[in-house]
């Protein structure tokens, strides 16, 4: 049954209300509970209904929303609620035809204006509240970039990150408070950037000029192995790639990667989709603080770390999506964990390299079926003054997907 709309959302800018609607206002003066940040609410004053400021941690405020159901309810928030904001997560918790939004233009769709650029060529992405790396992905040559900002200092951080990977010629431009008294509009270069005295309340477009010698994570599976800091525990370049065809990722999918390593599997299955998430499973803790490193050095900030021993490191994860199997399946227990806890329709794939974990692959392919392949790789290399083929140890794959 549906009920009548009990909560409004307001998007607010630098105006105030002089920048709300006529129907925003009238919710806004007519709900007996309004909750925002304290800038939020200073922006909206004069409110006649009881004002609450967000707590921390914020999540405390959904019970304090979910508690005046059916009363006129009022969530203020920074221009669009929906775009990076509180709208979604509410919308996640209540009923969407008991929602009313009126939006302002997003920081981005500001930002583009204020750039000249066209809002959909254009990467859009949140570090409010987020790790700085998640950016990591998005630096590729010519790209633009409109970033929010998790205070102030978050401009300077990028142009030294950018500066870290040979992109240091790259322009940023920050955007302060836009669409009020107090806007401003600041650019340079990221290796000579001096901006000073930044709003915490801004955003940052940045466009991209690559070096030769820049480190741009490619779109293509199978990273240089030289990336990824290991200690011989690491998913060669050739065999990854073929393994990550194999696991198929597609978008928001959760794998499950046990056995880490270096965590190089983990870490490029999250790059091929910004929403795709992994769960690593390693019993060494310097292997995981290894494998964390490596994450954040290519920006895949979706790899969740889980130190301990498979199978009992298993219990109560997520359901994953697909599961990749890179050590100790012939562990008692392992196999039959994940091939529980994997979801119907899910992807299961094992490497081998020792002739007693490859007998028993081929017992679970004579039980549950899919596909076996041997992969053999050779690579040059110097010897003496010629040069010659060097051959790794064959990796058998088993993939099999879930009835």
């Amino acid at each position: 049954m549906t009920k009548a709309p009990w909560l409004t959302i307001i998007g607010i800018g630098e105006t105030g209300r002089a920048g709300l609607s006529p129907a925003a206002l009238e919710a806004l003066d007519g709900a007996e509970f309004v909750i925002g940040g304290a800038r939020h609410l200073t922006l909206a004053a004069p409110l006649s209904g009881k004002t609450q400021t967000w707590p921390s941690p914020f999540a405390e405020g959904y019970p304090l929303i979910l508690a005046r159901r059916g009363e006129p309810t009022c969530v203020l928030a920074t221009g669009d609620p929906f775009h990076f904001g509180v709208g979604a997560e509410l919308a996640r918790l209540i009923p969407s035809d008991e929602i009313v939004c009126f939006p302002q233009p997003s920081a981005f769709s500001l930002a583009a204006a204020r750039m000249g650029w066209s809002l959909p060529d254009c990467d859009c992405i949140s570090l409010h509240g987020r790790a700085l790396e998640r950016i990591i992905p998005s630096l590729q040559p010519g790209a633009q970039l409109l970033v929010l900002s998790w205070d102030g200092s978050t401009p300077g951080k990028l142009a030294e990150l950018l500066k870290a990977r040979g992109l240091g010629a790259s322009t940023i431009t920050v955007l302060e408070a836009m669409g009020g008294p107090r806007e401003r509009i600041r650019q340079a270069a990221a290796d000579t950037f001096d901006i000073a005295d930044i709003n915490p309340l801004n955003t940052v477009a940045i466009e991209i000029v690559a070096s030769r010698d820049a480190r741009i994570v490619p779109l293509a599976p199978g990273l240089p192995d030289s990336w990824f800091e290991n200690d011989g525990q690491l998913t060669k370049a050739e065999i990854r790639a073929l393994t990550l065809a194999a696991l198929a990722p597609k978008a928001g999918e959760l794998l499950w990667d046990i056995g880490l390593g270096a965590g190089s599997v983990g870490i490029e299955w999250c790059l091929r989709q910004p929403r795709n998430r992994c769960i690593g499973i390693e019993e060494r803790p310097e292997r995981a603080e290894r494998a964390q490193r490596n994450a954040l050095e290519l920006g895949a900030t979706a790899l969740d770390i889980r130190i301990g021993r498979a199978p009992e490191a298993l219990a109560d994860l997520p359901v994953p999506d697909a599961i990749f199997i890179g050590g100790g399946v012939s562990e008692p227990g392992v196999f039959d964990a994940a091939w529980t806890a994997l979801k119907s329709g899910g992807r299961l794939v094992v490497n081998a390299v020792t002739l007693e974990t490859e007998t028993l692959l081929g017992t679970l392919y004579a039980r549950h079926g899919g596909s076996m392949r041997r992969l053999a790789l050779s690579r040059l290399e110097r010897v003496g003054g010629m040069h010659g083929w060097r051959a790794a140890m064959p990796v058998t794959q088993w993939v099999v997907t879930k009835p």
